[in-house]
């Protein structure tokens, strides 16, 4: 008898497919693998003169929101996120396109995303919410798999109803298809409900939230912070650079660090945690994450593309090397993962009930609509 199991994903109901075939001498079971759910939010920022401090509050808490995704779990999988983010509302935008851009498309590559946040600076200009958001509809990849979790997230201080595009055609559009628009109003509630951004929210069956996006986001430290930190930099000695971009996303991945210790200590651990977590993939850069691709040979690198310490290294030591550094990060990833379950049960023990920022407003509202296709979080 040939039995033929497919995997359930998220939001599918509780039953299986069995598939039955006489067979003679013995019975065959194969299970068909459906691909990791995606979690894809896009970050739409008001990057007018008003909005410095939401942009700080973005840097600042990029990596508590991407650590809180990473105990996400669909069943028994993990899944995949990706970010993508716009600015708006700034006037040395382009005027005809609406005073927008795309800063990056939907990626899992986590330290291109900080370096895209860290890059934004403000300046006035009109704020066409209806506009920014029909444009990421109309130039993401948003895929129709309706196990994936796909959210907007669209922060400003402007009254939603600004420019030509109707905010509530885009919504509805982003209804259709199953993307969900949270608003997240700077300033007074009620004012953010007279300026229709609750309403552009509703319309999705999306959160309206309303923070203080001036307010500085307070980083507690921690008796592990100093541990995880020098364990960061034992981290950073696994990477193996190879191709023509290696050295420039070693510097990268440096930058970023550094980026995160600008605001202090406890956001550099953020970060670090982070790079501990699946979410950190460096596989077009890294042998050893590359290493793991289906589509990877030894075979077909070129010398000139590898490090200096391997340029004149057999195949077979190349292997032995790039294993011995998987085995050293493996083993850095779980002191780190080890150590940071005993910092987050300190700083829940110091932390007060406290959801007017950005970071917790996304938190929230992630979670809640996750919890509609069926998705949980583990505490660690």
């Amino acid at each position: 008898m040939l039995s033929c199991s497919i995997m359930l994903a998220c939001n599918a109901n509780n039953n299986t497919n069995t598939y039955d075939l006489s067979h003679n001498q013995f019975t065959i079971t194969t299970q068909l693998k459906v691909k990791n759910p995606e979690i894809k939010v896009a970050l739409l920022l008001d990057t007018s003169n008003s909005m410095d401090g939401l942009i700080d509050q973005a840097k600042a808490q990029l990596w508590q929101i991407v650590n809180e995704l990473s105990y996400a779990k669909c069943q028994e999988q993990s899944p995949d996120v990706k970010i993508a983010l716009y600015e708006y509302g700034n006037n040395r935008l382009n005027a005809e396109e609406g005073y927008l851009r795309q800063v990056i498309a939907f990626s899992d590559d986590l330290d291109e995303i900080s370096k895209s946040l860290f890059e934004l600076t403000t300046n006035g200009g009109e704020e066409y919410c209806g506009k920014v958001l029909q444009t990421a509809l109309d130039q993401l990849d948003w895929g129709e798999d309706k196990d994936d979790l796909k959210l907007i997230f669209i922060a400003g201080n402007e009254p939603y109803t600004q420019g030509e595009v109707s905010y509530k055609d885009a919504s509805r559009l982003a209804h259709k298809n199953d993307i969900t628009v949270n608003t997240i109003f700077c300033g007074d509630y009620d004012q953010g409900i007279s300026g229709y951004w609750k309403d552009g929210a509703d319309l999705t069956h999306g959160d309206y939230m309303a923070i203080n996006h001036n307010k500085t986001t307070v980083h507690i430290a921690s008796p592990y912070d100093d541990k995880i930190l020098q364990l960061n930099k034992k981290l950073n000695k696994t990477y193996v650079a190879y191709g023509y971009e290696g050295r420039k996303k070693m510097e990268l991945q440096e930058v970023q660090d550094s980026n995160a210790r600008g605001y202090n200590k406890a956001n550099a651990v953020s970060r670090t945690v982070s790079k501990s977590s699946k979410f950190y993939k460096n596989s077009s850069w890294d042998l050893v994450d590359a290493e793991q691709e289906a589509d990877f040979s030894y075979e077909e690198l070129k010398k000139e593309q590898l490090p200096m310490e391997l340029k004149d290294k057999s195949v077979a030591e190349i292997k032995i090397y790039v294993e011995k550094k998987r085995k050293e990060r493996e083993q850095l990833k779980t002191q780190i993962n080890e150590l940071n379950k005993q910092r987050r049960d300190y700083i829940a023990n110091k932390t007060t009930k406290d959801s007017n920022g950005l970071e917790n407003a996304m938190i929230n509202a992630i979670k809640n609509q996750a919890k509609l296709k069926n998705y949980s979080w583990n505490r660690y």
